[in-house]
């Protein structure tokens, strides 16, 4: 092997990414030498048990559980503890002492990425975070680097695996949500609380992450509008199959055109929001099967961009992390102050309510004459448009009907008008039940 210079390398974590991150350092050191242009000395592992399995057998005397001598002597850190303490306080060790930082922590960084990257601008140095949106997918220097140039207008994204399996499995097996997601946690897709997944609480982290960089401002997760998947039945996904549509949950990141005033003094906002909606069977998202995920990004001048493949698992995480450590180890030889992060757009994120789209709303209604009209006038009055409407009769044990399903779609209406039209039609006295309200996405 060339006469290299050497950096040295701490890793925080050893779980399903970390181990296989460092048996790959281990394995393959001398080529990412050669990619990198300096050797990369693995000088430890901050592990909590020594003694625990990993899915990497890794040698023994790498394993510490003294983090902070580590990140001390560190020239490049990697943390892949997640979670926000104690990772926040040895990232921020890590800067402090000159070391470049590689993270996968969507979490930390969704809530306290201004505070990291702000360290990091102290002192020259660089954080590095490309598995921390979309797993193996590269996305955060497409946005970062090759469209800071361009406006990004729109991201669509399904940046969770495990609600993308479940979702699938519904559309296309028919099955109930509850049996999909147990099949989930026995294959390995859903954790035993699968609370962060199945409520969008990893997509909104996600979410957040891809907004501040697509919009160059920062977006607090606190701003991120976010809904689960618990409440998608078997029925919901027929009706959308009925329609031409398939439900995925999606992150939605968009810029918007306002009226200028001191909220927003350039007339420009970004709504940033996760929820299942509906989109057309012959949009490319709709083709992202089983547990894979995918970004569509709507660009001024570059136009519509795909990028689609694994966004979770160990060793394929591993990839973006290494893809990371080998840019950490360029700049190091290369010298000088670290790129940092561009927020200063400062645009107002917008809540929900001010956002416009289409909608398809399921009602059951007593099968009488002058329902459907009573909907359609509560419709009209709170300025939300009927686009196509299907009613489908519910018939009794006793073949008796006493109920119908209508299914609304509506023409582009303000989030905050549609939600005040469904309560208007819950307290009608007309609709027995809301049975279901979808947005719909990807026009």
């Amino acid at each position: 092997m060339t006469d290299y210079r050497r950096l040295r390398v701490a890793l925080l974590g050893a779980g399903a990414v970390g181990s296989q991150v460092a048996d790959l350092l281990l394995r393959h050191g001398d080529e990412l030498a050669d990619r990198a242009g300096a050797a990369l000395d693995l000088v430890g592992i901050a592990v909590r048990d020594p003694d625990a399995p990993r899915d990497a057998e890794l040698p023994r005397e790498l394993l510490s559980t003294d983090a902070e001598e580590l990140i001390v002597g560190a020239d490049i850190v990697i943390e892949l503890m997640g979670g926000i303490e104690p990772a926040r306080s040895q990232i921020l060790l890590a800067l402090g002492s000159g070391a470049d930082v590689v993270t996968a922590n969507k979490a930390l960084l969704a809530t306290h990425g201004p505070e990291i990257f702000d360290a990091a601008d102290q002192v020259g140095a660089s954080v590095y975070y490309e598995a921390a949106a979309a797993g193996a997918i590269p996305i955060i220097r497409p946005l970062r680097d090759s469209l800071a140039g361009d406006r990004v207008q729109r991201i669509m994204g399904i940046v969770n695996g495990t609600t993308n399996y479940i979702l699938d499995r519904m559309d296309r097996e028919g099955s109930d949500f509850a049996d999909v997601l147990a099949d989930a946690q026995a294959l390995g897709y859903a954790e035993a609380d699968p609370t962060a997944d199945i409520e969008g609480f990893d997509a909104a982290q996600k979410a957040a992450i891809l907004a501040s960089l697509a919009f160059h401002t920062a977006v607090p997760l606190g701003a991120v509008h976010r809904e689960g998947i618990t409440n998608v039945d078997a029925q919901m996904m027929d009706a959308a199959r009925r329609a031409g549509y398939v439900i995925k949950l999606l992150a939605v990141c968009e810029r918007l055109q306002v009226e200028v005033s001191d909220e927003a003094p350039t007339g420009e906002a970004i709504s940033v929001r996760v929820y299942p909606a509906l989109i057309s069977r012959e949009h490319p998202l709709a083709s992202v099967h089983g547990a894979n995920n995918a970004v569509f990004v709507q660009a001024e001048a570059a136009g519509n961009l795909m990028f689609y493949g694994a966004g979770a698992g160990g060793v394929q995480t591993a990839s973006a992390v290494l893809g990371d450590v080998v840019s950490a180890a360029r700049r190091h030889i290369a010298g000088g102050v670290g790129v940092g992060e561009s927020t200063r757009a400062n645009l107002p994120v917008l809540p929900v309510g001010r956002v416009t789209t289409r909608y398809q709303i399921t009602l059951e209604v007593a099968d009488e004459p002058g329902v459907l009209a009573t909907v359609a006038g509560i419709l009209a009055e709170g300025r939300v448009s009927i686009a196509t409407a299907l009613q489908t009769v519910i018939t009794q044990a006793n073949g008796e009907s006493g109920t119908a399903r209508i299914v609304i779609g509506t023409h582009r209406a303000l989030e905050q008008d549609l939600s005040e039209t469904v309560d208007r039609l819950a307290a009608s006295g007309v609709v027995d039940r809301i049975v279901s309200v979808l947005r719909v996405e990807g026009d």
